[in-house]
């Protein structure tokens, strides 16, 4: 099933999109294209009248990014596999004396 593709429409603000995806990531896409829709009107309630809606989408594709860096950083684990390599190296030489 190297092409399991499905098919679906997506409300994503005030566009309706046609997207094919993954079977298996269908809930991701839906659950992102809400995520933006919730932001956008967010966003649109605070600055309707004062921004154009071209700036309030811009305001809320980096409220959005900025989430996603800072999940990222957070969900770094490198320094903590480099920690985890060193102590067990440290636990294989304490053993093997």
């Amino acid at each position: 099933m190297a092409d399991d593709k499905l098919r679906i429409r997506l409300h994503v603000y005030n566009t309706e999109l046609t997207v094919n995806v993954p079977r298996e990531d269908e809930e991701y896409y839906r659950s992102a294209a809400k995520l933006i829709t919730d932001t956008i009107n967010t966003y649109s309630t605070l600055f309707k009248g004062k921004k154009e809606d071209k700036d309030i989408i811009y305001m809320a594709m980096l409220d959005i990014a900025l989430r996603y860096k800072k999940e990222g950083v957070r969900n770094d684990t490198a320094p903590f596999n480099d920690i985890l390599g060193k102590l067990t190296s440290e636990i294989e030489d304490a053993l093997k004396k």
